[in-house]
């Protein structure tokens, strides 16, 4: 893409793409070099209130909320086809944005294809069911859509992440107002536009780009907002479940994670070090539940590190549009400098550094926002390095001897998101799952979710789940109908 000449990018409103109402613009960098990618219209409140009058006037007067669900399930189904179709050109537009690697981006993309297949399927199967009840009476339910909802979505998936609340609410119904990060809004832009042409009605799925504090507290807080569904960080997380709590609205809050990772002695470790590598060093480590925490059996520790050390000094870090590189750089220069400052914290903290731990020597990448894959041991648990959420490629590693050891270690945290286990006694595991205070787990696998799978987790993790049958029935409502039949008829004397 030509710097001199960035792409533009409006805000999506009634099917149009629209300056924002004070005429605002950003300029969008590549975190790779720094170079400009796009320039994209920032939204303030007018237009945020704007977006959900035309997304209400849409769910009332359009025939997306009143059909048996059949038109969303072929709208929704010829989306997924059409992303399919445009799959590298999204693929491509997430890298330049967000920096991760195209073999990563397509996995993305596939996955939203995927999500919104699996949507579409639930559109038209969303049903009630009939009671019995005392008396000549005939009880019923039916589930109706909410409204407008709203979805605030983050940048460490931009497509993805919003995808996985969005599609439901399509599919049952709903109109929709989604607020993309400000840092990777590009393909929720280009989705919307997708959208359109796929045959979803003007209005039913608009895009607005602003800050949080401004654009985020007018869509939530205004009643046109039926429910909310936001992925990001506890602080955000927590002062946007008091708005929804005081205003009475349905929301899931996912909220981030330090997931533990045990290997039991008897682990295959081969397969435990690349599934650690994955869960931590994926996307440069920018995941809700990077498997940031390593706890191994003392007796394989030596060779599980060693292992994982290898393949952490192996990775190729360079450009996401590069093919061949395995990681690339953090979204942004801020973020490389809060990772790199945790790093600090833990050696400070009495930390030792395996590997990693500082920007890369490659004169090449000095412009972009890259980090090295960092290993850290002998780190106290009290460090705010283990107690705090990092979102880099930052690993810390403890050992046990007892396995109720692990798990006191594993639970000692805020998060409840994601934990996995690594054992060839799959008894011991699956009692093990049960002790985890997690909302997922993993045996011998690494980080690892599809559409119809739940996704939540409990403690500061958030609250409800996405995904799944159940997010189709977080985005309705259910109305009971109660029919008194009257006496039955007396039969006339023959």
């Amino acid at each position: 893409m030509n710097a001199a000449e960035p792409a533009r990018f409006d805000l999506f409103i009634g099917g149009q793409e629209i300056p924002g109402h004070d005429g605002e613009r950003a300029l969008l960098t590549d975190p790779a070099d720094g170079g400009a990618i796009a320039s994209v219209a920032i939204a303030g409140r007018d237009d945020a209130l704007h977006a959900l009058e035309v997304a209400e006037r849409a769910f009332r007067e359009s025939p997306w909320a009143q059909d048996d669900g059949a038109l969303r399930a072929r709208v929704l189904r010829r989306l997924a086809d059409r992303l399919e179709t445009e799959a590298e050109v999204f693929a491509r537009l997430e890298t330049s944005n967000m920096g991760k690697t195209l073999r990563e981006a397509r996995g993305d993309i596939a996955y939203v294809v995927r999500t919104l297949e699996y949507a579409s399927g639930l559109a038209d199967k969303i049903e009630g069911e009939t009671i019995p009840v005392p008396g000549p009476r005939f009880d019923y339910t039916v589930r109706e859509p909410l409204g407008v909802t709203v979805h605030i979505a983050p940048w460490n998936y931009p497509l993805l992440l919003a995808i996985r609340s969005v599609a439901p609410a399509l599919a049952a119904g709903n109109s929709v107002v989604l607020k993309p990060a400000s840092l990777t809004p590009l393909t929720a832009l280009a989705f919307a536009r997708l959208a359109h042409t796929a045959g979803v009605p003007p209005g039913i799925l608009n895009v607005v780009v602003g800050p949080g504090r401004e654009v985020g507290d007018a869509l939530i807080t205004d009643e046109r907002c039926r429910a909310v569904s936001f992925t990001g960080s506890v602080e955000v997380g927590r002062r946007i479940g008091e708005i929804a709590g005081r205003r009475a609205i349905p929301q899931t809050l996912e909220l981030g994670g330090k997931s533990p990772v045990l290997v039991l002695a008897d682990a295959d470790l081969d397969r435990a070090a690349r599934g650690i590598g994955f869960g931590i060093f994926g996307n440069a480590g920018q995941m809700c539940w990077a498997a940031s925490r390593l706890i191994v059996h003392e007796s394989v520790r030596a060779p599980l590190l060693q292992k994982v050390r290898a393949l952490a000094e192996a990775l190729r870090l360079g450009p996401g549009t590069e093919e061949g590189v395995d990681m690339g750089p953090l979204v942004s220069a801020e973020q490389a400098e809060r990772v790199l400052g945790y790093i600090n914290t833990a050696r400070k903290d009495g930390g030792k550094l395996v590997t990693g731990g500082a920007r890369p020597d490659d004169p090449k990448l000095a412009r972009g926002n890259f980090v090295r894959p960092t290993v850290v041991e002998e780190i106290p648990t009290t460090s705010r390095a283990v107690r705090e959420e990092i979102f880099g490629p930052v690993l810390s590693v403890f050992s046990f001897r007892e396995v109720d050891e692990a798990v006191r270690i594993a639970n000692d945290t805020r998060f409840g998101l994601f934990a996995a286990l690594w054992t060839r006694d799959l008894g011991s595991a699956h009692a093990l799952a049960r002790r985890l205070d997690a909302g997922m787990v993993a045996i011998n696998d690494p980080p690892n979710t599809y559409p119809q799978t739940p996704f939540g987790g409990v403690k500061d993790s958030g609250v409800g789940t996405e995904q799944g049958r159940r997010s189709i029935e977080f985005f309705t409502r259910t109305k009971n109908v109660l029919v008194n039949l009257g006496s039955p008829r007396k039969k006339p004397a023959s």
